[in-house]
C-alpha cells in the first residue's frame, strides 16, 4: 500500500528536515502565505489524494483551512516545537530535535482542549508503571545534562553576578510578549514587567531577578515592555544564562506561560503562574488563572511523561533520524559543551 500524503503548511524555515521527521508519509511542503495557497489550488488540491493528511505550524494558516479539511474529513494537525529543541535558537535556523503533533489545538491554547490536556484528564499513569519508570529517569538525564529548550546560554554562577545571598531569590522568566503562548496561553493583557511587578510586590523581603527571553536578548525578536522600567524594584540579566545555572540559586519562581516554569517545577522550585500553559491547572504550581475544564490533580511527574513522552516526538539533529529522548538529550548537552567552546575561541 502506498505511503499517505501529507501536506505540510508553514514549515518553510525546515523544509528540507520534514522528511526525516515524517519518514514514512510521503511530505510535501507548501507556502503559508494564503494567497499562494489559493492561487496554486489548495486547498483543493487536497481532494485529489485520496489518503491526503494537513500539518500545520502553530496556528501559522489561513482559517478557512481546519474547516476545509474538517468538512472533507481529512486528518489535520497542529505541530510546534518541542520541550527540548536545540542548542541554539529557531530564529538562527536552528531545526527542531522535538515535535509536539496535536490534532485538536497547540498545546498553549488555554481556550480550548488539546489532545495533551485530554491525556492529562483523562490518562491512567498509575496503571502504566513502565511509562512512569521512564518519565523518572528521563527528568533524571535532564537535570544531571542540565538540558532545557535552547542550551546556548553561558554557565555561570548566580554568585558572581548578583554577588552573595544574603535573602531570598525570586526568579521572573521574561517571555516574547507578542508571542502566541501568551496570546492564547492568558485570558488576560499581562507583560514582562507586570510579572515583575507582581513577583515584588508579594515578596516585598526577597531579591528579584529577571530574565528576559533569550530571542530578545539576542535581538531576533522585539519586547513589549522596557526592562528600564522595572530596573529599580529588579536585578536583570542582560546576557543569556543558563537556566539551570540560574535555578540552582534562586528560592522561587514566577512566570506568565514560559515552558522554564515547567523546568522549575521539575526541580522542586514553587512556581507561580499568572497564565495557563499546558503544565497548569493540576495542581502543580501556584495557579492564577483558573481552568473549569482541568479538574484532575497531577503530579509533575506525570505532567512530564505526557507531554515530553506521549506526545512528544524526538530526532536526532546529527543522524536526521528518528531517536527517544534520553538520546537527543545526550547529544543536546554534548553540542552545547562543543558550542560554548567554540564561543571562547
Amino acid at each position: 500500500m502506498s505511503r499517505p500524503t501529507a501536506i505540510f503548511f508553514g514549515f518553510r524555515p525546515w523544509k528540507a528536515y520534514v522528511p526525516s521527521w515524517f519518514p514514512d508519509r510521503d511530505c510535501k511542503v507548501v507556502s503559508r502565505k494564503p494567497w499562494l495557497m489559493l492561487f496554486t489550488g489548495w486547498p483543493l488540491r487536497l481532494l485529489l489524494h485520496r489518503r491526503a493528511e494537513v500539518y500545520v505550524w502553530g496556528f501559522k494558516y489561513p482559517t478557512f483551512l481546519k474547516r476545509f479539511c474538517r468538512r472533507f474529513r481529512i486528518p489535520f494537525f497542529h505541530v510546534e516545537d518541542g520541550f527540548v529543541r536545540s542548542v541554539s535558537l529557531g530564529a538562527h535556523k536552528a531545526p527542531p530535535a522535538s515535535l509536539i503533533i496535536d490534532s485538536r489545538t497547540m498545546h498553549y491554547d488555554a481556550q480550548n482542549p488539546s489532545d495533551l490536556e485530554h491525556t492529562l484528564q483523562t490518562y491512567d499513569f498509575a496503571a502504566d508503571k513502565a511509562l512512569m519508570v521512564r518519565a523518572e529517569q528521563c527528568i533524571r538525564i535532564l537535570l544531571e545534562l542540565r538540558v532545557s529548550k535552547y542550551n546556548l546560554g553561558k554557565r555561570i554562577n548566580l554568585d558572581s553576578v548578583l554577588g552573595p545571598k544574603t535573602k531570598r531569590r525570586v526568579l521572573v522568566i521574561g517571555q516574547v510578549e507578542t508571542d502566541a503562548a501568551i496570546a492564547f496561553g492568558c485570558d488576560r493583557h499581562v507583560t514582562n514587567n507586570d510579572l515583575v511587578r507582581l513577583a515584588a510586590s508579594e515578596n516585598r523581603d526577597a531579591q528579584i531577578i529577571y530574565k528576559p527571553h533569550p530571542e530578545v536578548l539576542h535581538g531576533t525578536r522585539e519586547g513589549v515592555s522596557n526592562p528600564a522600567d522595572v530596573a529599580d524594584i529588579c536585578d536583570i540579566l542582560n546576557e543569556d544564562v543558563a537556566p539551570a545555572d540560574i535555578f540552582d540559586g534562586v528560592d522561587h519562581v514566577y512566570t506568565i506561560t514560559s515552558l522554564m516554569g515547567f523546568e522549575a517545577l521539575l526541580r522542586g522550585l514553587p512556581l507561580t503562574c499568572v497564565g495557563l500553559p499546558f503544565y497548569a491547572g493540576w495542581g502543580a504550581a501556584d495557579d492564577r488563572q483558573p481552568s473549569p475544564r482541568r479538574t484532575r490533580r497531577r503530579s509533575v511527574r506525570e505532567i512530564f511523561a505526557a507531554a515530553y513522552l506521549l506526545h512528544s516526538r524526538y530526532f536526532d539533529p546529527e543522524k536526521g533520524e528518528s531517536a527517544d529522548l534520553e538520546k537527543v538529550a545526550r547529544r543536546l548537552s554534548e553540542a552545547a559543551v562543543v558550542t560554548r567552546l567554540q564561543q571562547r575561541q
